[in-house]
């Protein structure tokens, strides 16, 4: 059976969340929700998984999986809530344990955020196979980016997370703590070796002015027009122009606030003994 998919973008954070699904009325995995977060005023808004909680009311879907690729550092998940919402069980790549470690040590979050990654409710190793409905679904760990971005495939369709972006954007970054340029290059060649006609499904994307945002792109598009990775870009090429333009990148605009809710699962801190809920901020460490 092939997957049917609905795509969603945030034009704010630049995002795409997916919905994967076998048949109305059937089963359905969300891939990385988006809580929209205002940083001026430190509001949060729940539109955009609205948007998706709509979607699978009105397919009458069952939701299985919350996926997400990777711990993300430019929007926080709205994994947490749509669970409540929606249900499903929360899902992220193993070596996500890697990535709290780094952050707690960031945040100074040790007693408050679990380092076993027990906040979500499964963690996926390479190569697994898990059922979505009558899909028959796979994750790949694509590291790089971080060390625990995964991918999800089901048929011909590849969620690739932060790994390739559009032909014209090239790749993710990677210069956070845990990132490599050579194990993204090795990673890239992975979801690209896959064949040609494989679809992969962005969680990004940049369009110019005026441009639509588009989900997905043909392996075999990506292998002969990505700027960055495409077939005639070795690896020791591909290390230096991406660490090269990296050293060009600020910090994200919602890395902070991010982070911080997405090693949770998308969950909040706890409101303090006032009643209200607060985020931190690291100075002078980033």
């Amino acid at each position: 059976m092939q997957a049917r998919i609905q795509s969603f973008f945030d034009p704010v954070t630049h995002t795409f969340s997916h919905i994967v699904f076998d048949e109305p009325g059937g089963s359905a995995a969300i891939i990385d929700p988006v809580l929209d977060y205002c940083p001026a005023s430190g509001r949060i808004r729940h539109d955009s998984a609205e948007r998706l909680a709509a979607f699978i009311g009105q397919e009458r879907l069952h939701v299985e999986w919350l996926l997400e690729t990777h711990v993300h550092a430019d929007h926080l998940s709205a994994g947490a809530w749509l669970k409540q919402r929606v249900g499903g069980r929360l899902g992220i790549g193993a070596r996500v344990v890697e990535v709290i470690r780094i952050f707690n040590r960031v945040y100074n979050t040790a007693g408050e955020i679990p380092e076993d990654g027990s906040q979500f409710d499964h963690l996926f190793r390479d190569g697994e196979t898990f059922p979505i409905g009558a899909l028959a679904a796979t994750a790949l760990s694509v590291p790089g980016h971080t060390p625990a971005d995964m991918a999800f495939r089901t048929g011909n369709d590849v969620f690739i997370g932060d790994t390739l972006f559009s032909p014209e954007s090239g790749s993710a970054r990677c210069d956070f703590p845990g990132g490599d340029a050579a194990i993204l290059y090795q990673s890239a060649r992975r979801l690209l070796s896959l064949g040609d006609t494989v679809r992969l499904h962005l969680c990004h994307d940049y369009p110019a002015n005026g441009a639509e945002p588009v989900p997905c792109h043909f392996a075999g598009e990506q292998r002969a027009h990505n700027i960055h990775l495409n077939d005639a870009i070795g690896e020791r090429e591909f290390v230096a122009l991406r660490e090269t333009r990296d050293g060009q990148l600020g910090v994200p605009a919602l890395m902070i606030p991010s982070i911080q809710v997405n090693l949770r699962g998308g969950a909040l801190p706890r409101p303090e003994n006032n009643g209200v809920r607060y985020l931190k901020i690291p100075l002078d460490l980033l």
